[in-house]
């Protein structure tokens, strides 16, 4: 593989929000970092996806890479090159909604289709590999069923229909909608020997269930079930639906699409690309469905050479055991990293007051000089499966943490409020929690001592620090937001929009000033682009050092009190911050 990447990345401070996460659009947010409170504060940006045209999954099911214009417009745009932010957006690899011009074109033509093998049929892709179960499904063998990577009960399919009258089962890894519309007794008409009396009956019985989100298929139609499937593929047909349909990367119409959006990225100012779910990408019968290799690998680096050709860098996103060590697989061919363990390693580090797990991992971004993009809170939740350790080859590795302070970090988490995503087996089994969706600062008990501390240390950590717009503003856990959508909303619970009032409010608290100072001072002091250096210590402290030339910066804090300051020189003027 070439070692030959463009992975130059600035070492400023990034911003991580939605378009509409201040006020109701990205000109709010600019508005925002105009203010001089915020001058000098970022140097990066990352807008999640709803930048773009999306349906589903918060932005995360992508209909087209356009600007959608209901958020953004190009004078937004020249609004941040005029504030000198560079641009991170992502690339959702593996999948594309079903309201995609090519998913679409697909249910329209079916077979004929040009985008016919854009998409993974699931039983043209186990054909011979496993049986047909009552709905027409193919259930892989259980050798190959069990080394798939859920990420929801169930196999990971959506049943979408065709032109001819019938429904294929397409792969859909992540999200899915599906809307039952009521139906009315004259819908029924054409099932023979049904009366209108009767007609009447089965709509009540069906829209109840409707109403109640009960399962049509183990609904009970009684005396009526010789009608129970006619009617059903009925309701079917009237239903209508959201999914993330996997792409199959083995047609080249999809690298091609690949290469007209990362040539369209970089034209909205794009400088870093995020990988989003790129480890699912490559799919082999007999193989795991989650970084299996050396696909994967083959991926990423054609997926690197298009990068090439647009000046972009790729931060290609894993969520995984540390144990597995793929992070350190992906650093090795000099790919830039996501930073997932800082989340749950600094709520650790500041209750139990012992630095000695965070050490151990600064230690190994300094030593295997790994690039980082490090974070507390994001859109996402709060990582735990990745803090574990792993079972590889008939050796286990250890993780950051034991299980058991795993466990504490999310019971402290759900104890304040947090909401749990897990994971699952092919049999729908639950296996692992995954993360724990809170913001910050409630997960830190809504301390404020604590959550300027742990913003201090993430300024002081290795890497670029992104920080997520509701953490700079102390936001709480949002349980109405939570509440409403049910099931899937888990994660709304840390995305509460917020007005300029809001701003103004906060933007006179002393725990938003003073991270703003401390943010100010990592984004634009030149110690930061030097070497850095762990003090040695008590297990209660943690003491860390930046020096570039006669630019330096120290960070000394004490772990039991979240006192702590931060000392620094610029030319031969030393100045001191107490906190």
């Amino acid at each position: 593989m070439s070692s030959e990447k463009n992975t130059t990345i600035s070492n400023g401070v990034m911003l991580n929000a939605y378009p509409d996460s201040i006020g109701t659009n990205l000109s709010d947010t600019i508005k925002m970092l105009q203010k001089k409170d915020f001058k000098d504060v970022f140097s990066l940006f990352y807008v999640l996806p709803t930048f773009f045209n999306s349906d589903l999954d918060r932005g995360f099911s992508i209909i087209d890479y356009n600007i959608n214009e209901e958020l953004v417009s190009k004078d937004d745009l020249k609004a941040l090159k005029e504030l000198k932010i560079d641009l991170k957006f992502d690339i959702v690899l593996n999948h594309l909604s079903v309201a995609s011009p090519q998913f679409k074109d697909l249910l329209k033509n079916g077979e004929k289709s040009k985008f016919k093998d854009f998409f993974i049929n699931w039983n043209e892709f186990w054909k011979g590999n496993g049986k047909y179960n009552d709905d027409d499904i193919i259930v892989p063998k259980e050798e190959f069923l069990n080394k798939l990577f859920m990420r929801k009960s169930g196999l990971p399919i959506l049943k979408v229909p065709f032109p001819d009258g019938s429904e294929k089962p397409y792969w859909n890894t992540f999200y899915q909608s599906i809307i039952y519309n009521k139906i009315k007794a004259e819908d029924l008409t054409s099932i023979k020997g049904l009366s209108v009396n009767n007609a009447i009956l089965i709509c009540e019985k069906v829209n109840f269930a409707i109403d109640n989100n009960l399962d049509l298929k183990t609904f009970q139609f009684n005396e009526l079930e010789q009608y129970k499937e006619k009617v059903l593929k009925l309701v079917y047909r009237k239903s209508s639906f959201l999914g993330q349909m996997d792409v199959n990367a083995k047609s080249e119409l999809v690298w091609e699409f690949y290469e007209e959006t990362l040539a369209k990225v970089k034209s909205f100012g794009c400088s870093i690309l995020r990988l989003d779910a790129f480890a699912y990408l490559h799919k082999e019968v007999g193989q795991t469905n989650f970084f299996n290799k050396p696909g994967t690998w083959q991926y990423l680096e054609r997926i690197n050479q298009i990068a090439k050709k647009n000046d972009l860098i790729l931060l290609p996103e894993i969520h995984a055991e540390y144990g597995l060590n793929l992070h350190n697989e992906v650093a090795k061919e000099n790919y830039p990293i996501y930073d997932f363990f800082l989340p749950g390693l600094m709520i650790h580090t500041l209750e139990t007051a012992n630095n000695t797990a965070l050490l151990t991992w600064i230690n190994e971004i300094i030593t295997k000089k790994y690039k980082t993009v490090n974070m507390l809170g994001c859109h996402d939740g709060i990582p735990v499966l990745d803090l574990k350790g792993k079972e590889v080859n008939g050796s286990y590795n250890k993780g950051l943490l034991e299980d058991s302070e795993i466990e504490s970090i999310m019971n402290t988490i759900i104890e304040r409020g947090g909401r749990v995503k897990n994971l699952y087996d092919p049999s729908g089994k639950k296996i692992s929690y995954y993360q724990v969706n809170a913001t910050f600062f409630s997960a830190l008990g809504e301390d404020e001592k604590k959550l300027l501390l742990a913003r201090a240390i993430q300024m002081f950590m290795p890497g670029i620090p992104q920080v997520w717009y509701l953490d700079i503003f102390a936001g709480k856990n949002n349980y109405k937001a939570a509440d409403k959508g049910g099931s899937g909303a888990h994660k709304e619970i840390n995305r509460t929009t917020l007005s300029e009032q809001e701003i103004e409010q906060a933007l006179q608290t002393e725990l938003v000033k003073n991270q703003l100072k401390i943010m100010r001072l990592r984004n634009t002091l030149k110690a930061f682009s030097g070497q850095i250096k762990i003090n040695d210590v008590s297990k209660e402290s943690l003491g860390i050092s930046w020096l570039n030339n006669k630019s330096k910066a120290h960070l000394e804090a004490n772990l039991k009190t979240f006192n702590f300051s931060i000392t620094y020189t610029i030319g031969s003027e030393t100045k001191k911050l107490v906190f």
